[in-house]
């Protein structure tokens, strides 16, 4: 397993980092074996969320973490302020009250990564970096972050910080996969495009990708000719992603992998510090994913997949 540095993190980050939105009671012995599994692995970093599972999810993980007694071992990165009913929640109280929550949920004084799940753009960013710094100075977070921000909003956000004396976002969340969106996954969302991904290359902030696997595009299980999946086809079904899928087959084949093991190294492969949330859930899905994460992809090979260069030489 490789690893990468948050600023202000004093542990490592794996760079498979496990998802957590269908921990609930009722499944905790999988709960149990999945984690175990994925620390045997080399895994320590969890995501989570306040709303994840109306909250089960931080519970099970905080069981987990007290019966185990294995806390100091595991990065923890959570995520509050989500929106809800009556809409953005962005704000300092939002902020306090969600984390304050998910501490108790998590058994914990304390959480490694602390990102915030939405964006309200309607909120000045400096009230927004200056809420965060109150649980950074007190400890209760080690580094700050984004989920869901646009490049633009974090990079004004940590402009403010610099000019405060502030310390600003460490990381962003948003999605990046080998397949583009049409469209958002769920409104408020963020997909990284080009632009996105040459911002994170000049300043080289870690970006820690969720659905990177695409949500199952690359399994096989998908064709234009099967429409029986009104998200997915809303979400992915284009002409550039049946020319990925199928560029990613071609180096699948010549590398002696897995079509979806190539998507996972393409996330990995990104000329910045990248992290891939994965969820997998039992250890043959967490072996194919280490494998993936393996996978050296030259930068020709990575340009290729995403149709940034018309040819490549394939090497069997």
């Amino acid at each position: 397993m490789e690893y990468i540095q948050i600023a202000g993190v004093a542990k490592p980050v794996s760079r498979l980092i496990k998802g957590s939105d269908y921990f609930r009671p009722e499944v905790y012995e999988k709960v149990c074996e999945n984690l175990d599994a994925y620390l045997a692995i080399g895994g320590n970093t969890i995501d989570t969320a306040f709303g994840y599972c109306g909250g089960e999810s931080e519970k099970t993980i905080g069981r987990y973490m007290k019966e185990r007694n294995n806390r100091d071992k595991l990065v923890i990165l959570t995520k509050g302020a989500h929106h809800d009913a009556n809409g953005p929640r962005v704000n300092k109280a939002a902020i306090d009250s969600d984390l304050a929550t998910s501490l108790e949920r998590l058994q914990t004084d304390s959480v490694e990564l602390y990102a915030l799940h939405r964006d309200d753009e309607n909120m000045p960013v400096g009230a927004i970096i200056e809420a965060l710094n109150e649980h950074l100075e007190a400890g209760r977070v080690q580094a700050i972050g984004a989920s869901n921000w646009t490049w633009q909003r974090i990079a004004e956000a940590n402009d403010y910080a610099a000019a405060h004396g502030l310390t600003g976002f460490a990381f962003s969340s948003p999605n990046l996969s080998l397949a583009k969106v049409n469209e958002p996954f769920w409104k408020d969302c963020v997909s990284a495009d080009e632009a996105t991904c040459d911002w994170h290359e000049r300043t080289g902030l870690p970006l820690l990708s969720w659905s990177s696997q695409a949500r199952g595009f690359f399994t096989g299980r998908f064709s234009p000719e099967v429409r029986d999946n009104a998200e997915m086809v809303r979400v992915f079904y284009n002409d550039g992603n049946w020319e990925r899928l199928r560029r990613a087959g071609q180096l699948a084949a010549a590398k002696g992998a897995s079509v979806i093991q190539i998507a996972l190294a393409y996330v990995l492969q990104q000329p910045f510090p990248t992290c891939a949330l994965i969820g997998a859930q039992n250890s043959a899905e967490l072996q194919s994913c280490d494998e993936g994460a393996r996978i050296q992809l030259t930068t020709a090979e990575r340009e290729w997949l995403d149709l940034r260069r018309d040819a490549l030489a394939l090497q069997a």
